[in-house]
């Protein structure tokens, strides 16, 4: 179940606002442990164990916790276990394949492929299981004692299934004192609707250009429709995460709590490294504080912030994926990151225009890289980007680019529009008017109206 269905909106979130809203404060937290749990079986009904292993990961790291808390001489190794037992689920669902098929590539072995289901927002409860604990350890957080808000806190279902990425310390407050409003109720529903527009009304129809390309065969597409089609998944990739990030910060708003920005309008920056500290903004700062500073970060000298960086960005790409691809792709960013550390930084932010075209170039290419997994298909796409070599399939229609730009230039403005902060300028200005609130109430109803037809496709990041 996604928050873009039909189901979503007119069942499961009423019921549960509906019980949210009626049940006295002390209880509250037991109606979102309970709902979501709810929710989260509703995803993983063909894999019922994936329920029993999420309870048993919430379980165990709140002990956990709290043995680390209690025995400090001890807490290092408690530390140790709690990480190793998050992990090793992590690498066995999402990396067992990918370990298998390298090795039978590598030394010629026939170890069978298992049929392993990658379990709905694994990665992301476990990422936070993981810096609750090392929190804990840290002495940032105390051990929470109530396993009612621990498992409130972790299975909290606006963000359990692509984020963001909440810590603990965050939340914490909040999962005791919190105010409900009419005020932060008419906010929250106004963030959802507009996160379940940027889905469903753009990032879903740019997406549609991408499957119509993958359709025809990335062969026989031409150069100006390839340079086409990666800028449609650039626009499809960022309103679809952000879109659902909006919405859980919606749904978190009106339960009272502040769930944290994830972007920050990344397309309009002018170097890769301020890209990556506006785009996912929660998992970059995870991989900051629970892997790169641990490290040493820069405080040992240049090669040891190379060798750390590097580390942090392959973790990155596969942490997106265990796929080659990805491996690349995090390499290519972290290449890229250096670079303007050491070289062209100053300039591209010194000659802005300069910084908006490299942008302009570097994102669509660094996308395709993570979009396409298959190296042959890879390799075909960019000499059609670059108009290099054959590729063995001529253009099927010489009029291509023209055509589904003809179908698709109305999602582009909206893509490029919403990618700037004038949107966001005027609608600070109308917020609190009754215009604002009929254009809202059209966005939803376009909305379900474009579910309703079968437009509602679940959301990209589900698959990390």
């Amino acid at each position: 179940m996604v928050f873009s269905s039909l189901e979503f909106i007119f069942i499961f979130l009423p019921l549960f606002m509906a019980a949210y809203a009626f049940t006295p404060f002390k209880y509250k937290n037991a109606v979102i442990f309970a709902g979501s749990i709810i929710f989260y079986s509703m995803g993983v009904l063909g894999q019922p164990i994936y329920i029993l292993l999420f309870v048993v990961t919430i379980l165990f790291n709140f002990i956990v916790g709290q043995f680390i808390e209690t025995y400090r001489k001890s807490g290092e190794l408690w530390l140790f276990f709690g990480v190793i037992f998050n992990f090793a689920w992590l690498l066995f669902f999402k990396y067992t394949n990918f370990l298998f098929s390298n090795i039978n590539g590598l030394f010629g072995t026939d170890i069978a492929m298992r049929n392993i289901v990658l379990p709905i927002g694994i990665s992301f409860y476990t990422f936070q299981n993981v810096s609750y604990i090392v929190d804990v350890y840290r002495k940032k957080a105390a051990a929470e004692r109530n396993l009612i808000n621990y498992g409130a806190y972790i299975s909290m279902f606006p963000q359990l299934i692509a984020g963001p990425i909440v810590t603990y310390q965050t939340v914490a407050k909040q999962l005791r004192e919190r105010t409900h409003t009419p005020r932060k109720i008419e906010n929250g529903l106004k963030t959802f609707t507009i996160g379940l527009g940027y889905k469903v009304l753009i990032a879903n129809r740019l997406g549609a250009l991408w499957s119509d390309i993958d359709a025809i065969g990335y062969g026989g597409i031409s150069t100006k429709l390839a340079w086409l089609g990666v800028i449609a998944y650039s626009f499809q990739l960022y309103f679809d995460f952000n879109g659902y990030s909006l919405m859980a910060r919606g749904l978190g708003e009106i339960m009272g709590f502040d769930i944290p920005k994830n972007f920050d309008y990344p397309y309009l920056s002018l170097t890769m490294t301020e890209f990556w500290r506006r785009w996912h903004m929660t998992l970059g700062s995870w991989f900051r504080d629970y892997v790169y500073i641990p490290l040493g970060g820069n405080r040992k000298g240049q090669k040891m912030m190379i060798r750390n960086t590097v580390i942090v960005w392959l973790l990155t790409g596969l942490w997106h994926g265990a796929s080659w691809n990805f491996v690349i792709w995090g390499g290519v960013l972290c290449g890229l990151i250096l670079l303007e550390k050491f070289y062209i930084g100053k300039y591209l932010n010194t000659f802005k225009w300069a910084g908006h075209i490299y942008m302009f170039l570097i994102i669509p290419l660094t996308w395709t890289l993570f979009a396409i997994t298959d190296f042959h298909d890879l390799g075909v796409y960019f000499l059609k980007l670059f108009h290099l070599g054959k590729t063995g399939t001529k253009v099927i229609f010489a009029g291509d680019f023209a055509k589904y730009l003809g179908i698709y230039w109305k999602f582009f403005i909206a893509g490029i529009l919403f990618s700037t902060r004038l949107p966001e300028k005027i609608y600070s200005k109308i917020k609190n008017t009754p215009f604002c609130a009929l254009l809202l109430l059209v966005v939803f109803w376009l909305s379900v109206y474009c579910m309703y037809k079968g437009m509602n496709d679940p959301f990209m990041y589900f698959r990390f």
